[in-house]
């Protein structure tokens, strides 16, 4: 019998039987509540040799089942997938360096250091300190308990002090990727949400990828938690995290949509780049923004994560590889190497923030993935 004679049932049946340790883990995963459902994909090589869903939007039995082609609020995965993705091929055109101080963009970045701190003023924060997280500043600020508006949520970001001389302490920081979102538009003079869907998820065909998407499609999207104390209601479809929500949905640190199908479009793209032959991205870019940053000892490379020691990515992914996770309960693992990709994409936090058990689940699922193939 020709393949193409293969029956749908067989078809359907086959990735399950090859990856059926990896679904061990997902399906033992819903079973423990870990998260109601789950998308999931893998790209090997140029194929896509998995792609397939688990589970439902919430633990009622009468809710809907998750498919493959799902969209979920992918949050700090929005760091890579969308603000990185910029700067990537801003710095690829010539229309960005990373040695350019964040006050020359944004002339509001008050120079200032915290109570306390040594070193450099916020002068010498730079768009390279803000993408590899070494910039100094603190890795969590709850803007949305003062801020009303995003222009009070950005002033108070902007006049953060520095916790740290720049390049001396790595620490994953959200208010630095908000502030590199908005030095990213006053490079370009455009929102960052329109900027990247036109030049980076239009021509790689994402079309499932973006920000605020609209209220007609919010019930086809997992909802991400019940929200009891700030906006009071479920939360579906638009950004989980609060201050992407005050920043009007888009930022450059939360926010973005997307589904497993697009995530490995994107990761395809980086492993095409990495092998000379990517539609936007240069080998030499991918290489440059893969490359571990300040301090020493620190995963972080620009924008991107790298497996370290109890990775989330497994045991698998060698050092040549890039990454990040989102909040939510979503991941994104590229390795350059073995020209590997793996995505998955959970709503963790429901119906609240408390589980840790995607902890466990992320390096097993890879781990086992890995070992498939």
């Amino acid at each position: 019998m020709h393949s193409e004679e293969i029956p749908p049932v067989a078809q359907a049946a086959e990735p399950r039987s090859r990856f059926a340790a990896a679904y061990r883990v997902l399906d033992e995963a819903i079973a423990a509540r870990a998260f109601p459902g789950c998308a999931f994909g893998v790209l090997a090589g140029c194929e896509t040799v998995l792609m397939d869903a688990l589970g439902r939007f919430t633990y009622d039995e009468d809710s809907r089942a998750v498919a493959p082609e799902t969209v979920y609020d992918i949050a700090s995965i929005t760091k890579v997938a969308a603000t990185t993705a910029a700067a990537m091929l801003l710095q690829q055109r010539g229309q960005l360096d990373l040695e350019t101080p964040l006050s020359e963009l944004l002339p509001g970045f008050k120079e200032k250091r915290a109570a306390g701190a040594t070193g450099p003023t916020a002068g010498g924060v730079t768009l390279r300190n803000l993408l590899a997280h070494n910039s100094g500043l603190p890795g969590y600020v709850e803007f949305f308990r003062t801020a009303k508006t995003p222009d009070a949520l950005l002033k108070a970001c902007l006049e953060l002090p520095l916790e740290a001389t720049p390049g001396a302490r790595a620490e994953y920081s959200d208010p630095g990727f908000i502030l590199l979102g908005k030095a990213l538009e006053a490079l370009t003079g455009e929102a960052l949400a329109s900027w990247v869907r036109r030049e980076v998820y239009l021509p790689l065909g994402m079309n499932a990828t973006g920000f605020s998407p609209p209220a007609s499609a919010r019930s086809l999207i997992p909802p991400t938690e019940e929200d009891r104390t700030l906006r009071r209601r479920r939360i579906q479809g638009e950004a989980q995290d609060e201050n992407a929500w005050l920043l009007g949905g888009a930022a450059g640190h939360a926010g973005l949509f997307s589904n497993v199908a697009d995530l490995l479009l994107l990761a395809g793209e980086m492993l095409a780049a990495n092998a000379g032959a990517g539609r936007l991205f240069e080998a030499a870019t991918v290489r440059l923004f893969a490359q571990r940053q300040d301090p020493p000892g620190s995963s972080r490379a620009l924008g991107w994560d790298t497996p370290s020691e109890k990775s989330s990515s497994g045991k698998h992914f060698s050092r040549n590889s890039i990454g990040h996770l989102g909040f939510s309960g979503c991941s994104l693992w590229i390795d350059l190497e073995a020209a590997v990709a793996i995505v998955l994409l959970t709503n963790r936090t429901w119906p609240d923030r408390r589980s840790q058990l995607i902890r466990a689940v992320r390096p097993a699922f890879h781990n086992a993935v890995r070992e498939t193939l």
